[in-house]
């Protein structure tokens, strides 16, 4: 369904150190978009699944539709590499290219942070991180239906996990069992990097777009964690998508929900980037 969408990306040979490995990274280029603004991409997957690859489609579509340079990180996965393995794989590569402007000849007021799911989950945490241990500062972060609680079995204080958790694709067993395969131990629980929820303090945090689906067990604690950084004098915008289930995004370009999402992404991003 849906035209083919070629191989319009060229991959990018530089690699990051993190620790005692090299974390991967792919550049995803539109003939006619700008060269002077970052998508740095965390892609989804509950941690467990999913890589460079598999999400070539979705940020080739990324780069065409937002004119952003997309730039997609392949950050080691659970359960071989659990939390905060993975979260480190993507500071590493965030703090890289938001200090090192030599690397793409943009500077760190252009990039801005983007994840889906698992990959909102880890650019929150990013975005936690690094305001915490004061190295750099994303200037923005797109989160696209991100975990960000602890909790999805019937005990979540969340009427989104009992309400969309078995029928909509995405079920709330399924959400627990990933998490029980990403934590290292039951104290991550209870560690806001691994559930950004969990923080004392929302300040200082980038803008912020955060969009959900309707039906989708992580539905509320996404538009919660919108509701504390906006509570907390953050500069945030909260979309539903309507009639949208968990993983829209990597629907064909055709459908209704994609040209959507990618209108409230480059309005969000048009209206921040013409600041800077």
């Amino acid at each position: 369904m849906g035209k083919k969408i070629g191989a319009a990306y060229e991959t990018w040979d530089h690699t990051v150190q993190c620790g005692d490995h090299e974390v991967p990274v792919r550049l995803f280029a539109s003939g006619n978009g700008a060269d002077d603004r970052i998508l740095l991409f965390f892609h989804g997957g509950g941690w467990v699944t999913g890589n460079i690859d598999s999400y070539n489609k979705i940020c080739c579509q990324m780069a065409e539709a937002t004119g952003h340079l997309v730039v997609s990180v392949d950050y080691r996965l659970a359960p071989e590499h659990r939390f905060p393995q993975g979260l480190e794989d993507c500071y590493a590569v965030a703090r890289e290219v938001c200090l090192d402007a030599s690397l793409f000849g943009v500077s760190a007021r252009r990039i801005t942070l983007i994840g889906d799911s698992a990959g909102g989950n880890l650019a929150a945490a990013v975005s936690l991180m690094a305001r915490d241990r004061g190295e750099f500062l994303p200037a923005r972060q797109i989160l696209i239906y991100p975990a960000t609680w602890n909790d999805h079995t019937p005990a979540s204080p969340f009427r989104s996990v009992t309400e969309n958790g078995t029928d909509y694709l995405l079920t709330s067993r399924r959400i627990c069992d990933y998490m029980e395969l990403y934590r290292g131990s039951a104290a991550d629980l209870q560690n806001p990097y691994f559930a950004p929820l969990l923080a004392e303090d929302f300040t200082g945090l980038p803008e912020t777009l955060v969009v959900t689906a309707q039906y989708d067990p992580l539905r509320d604690e996404g538009e919660e964690y919108a509701a504390r950084l906006a509570e907390a004098g953050g500069d945030v915008v909260c979309r539903r998508m309507p009639d949208a289930l968990h993983g829209f995004l990597a629907l064909p370009p055709q459908f209704a929900q994609v040209g959507r999402i990618y209108e409230w992404i480059n309005a969000f991003l048009r209206e921040r980037e013409e600041r800077v």
